[in-house]
C-alpha cells in the first residue's frame, strides 16, 4: 500500500534541491535544468527511488526525472538520496500526475520512459487511467523523440495482456517481451530491479516485461 499521509512530506519536498516545483515552465528547457544536453529518461510512478537512483549512478551521461504523484511517496525517495554518501547529480524528481505529461515536456525532448509496477487500475471503467492504455501511448508518442522507447515491467499478467493488447491499438511497434523476465536471459540482463520487483519475485511470481517503439 501506498504512502500517501505524512505530516510535512510536502513541505520537505518544496525546500529539496532536486525537486522540481515548476515543472510546465520548465516545458522545452530541460537542458538547462541539468545543465547539459544528455538524454532526459523519464520513470513515471517511481515509488521509493531504487531503480531510478542505480540508473543515475550507472549511467551519468543520460539525465533522469521521477515522476511521483504522491508526496508521501517522493518523500521517502528523498530520504533514501540524502542517505547516499555521494547522490546523483544528474536527477531530478516532480510531484505530478502523470495525465499533464504534455504540460511538461515539449515533443521529442524525451529519450526513454520506464514504467515499472504502475497501478493497474483493476476496474473496467478505470481502464483509462492505466499507464499503459491506448491515452497514455499517446502522450508517450508526443513526447518521445523519434525512436524512443517504453519499457514496462509488471507481476500482474491481466494487466501485462492488456498492456500487450493497447499497444497495438496504439500503433506503436511491440520490440520484445516476456512473461518471465528473471528467466530469460536477453531482456534480464543488466536489468535493475525496484522494491516491488524484489518483493515479489522473492514470492516466487513471475515478472512480465516490455519493449516498445514509438511509430515513426
Amino acid at each position: 500500500m501506498r504512502l500517501r499521509n505524512i505530516p510535512g512530506a510536502r513541505d520537505v519536498i518544496a525546500g529539496h534541491e532536486a525537486v522540481i516545483k515548476n515543472e510546465k515552465e520548465q516545458k522545452g528547457h530541460w537542458e538547462e535544468v541539468f545543465g547539459n544536453d544528455h538524454p532526459v529518461r523519464v520513470e513515471i510512478g517511481m515509488g521509493k527511488g531504487r531503480f531510478l537512483m542505480t540508473m543515475a549512478l550507472e549511467h551519468p551521461e543520460i539525465n533522469y526525472i521521477g515522476i511521483e504523484r504522491y508526496s508521501s511517496v517522493l518523500l521517502r525517495a528523498l530520504e533514501r538520496m540524502d542517505a547516499m554518501e555521494e547522490p546523483p547529480s544528474n536527477i531530478r524528481f516532480v510531484c505530478m500526475d502523470a495525465a499533464e505529461i504534455e504540460e511538461v515536456f515539449e515533443p521529442g525532448e524525451v529519450d526513454r520512459i520506464y514504467l515499472n509496477f504502475s497501478d493497474p487500475w483493476p476496474k473496467a471503467r478505470h481502464a483509462r487511467r492505466r499507464l499503459t492504455s491506448a491515452v497514455y501511448w499517446e502522450r508517450y508518442d508526443h513526447i518521445l523523440k523519434q525512436d524512443g522507447v517504453v519499457e514496462f515491467k509488471t507481476d500482474n499478467k491481466e494487466l501485462f495482456e492488456f498492456s500487450l493488447e493497447q499497444v497495438q491499438e496504439a500503433g506503436w511497434e511491440l520490440k520484445a517481451h516476456t512473461f518471465d523476465l528473471h528467466h530469460n536471459e536477453d531482456l534480464n540482463r543488466g536489468n535493475i530491479m525496484t522494491e516491488y520487483e524484489a518483493k515479489f519475485s522473492a514470492k516466487g511470481n513471475p515478472i512480465c516485461k516490455l519493449i516498445a517503439e514509438r511509430k515513426r
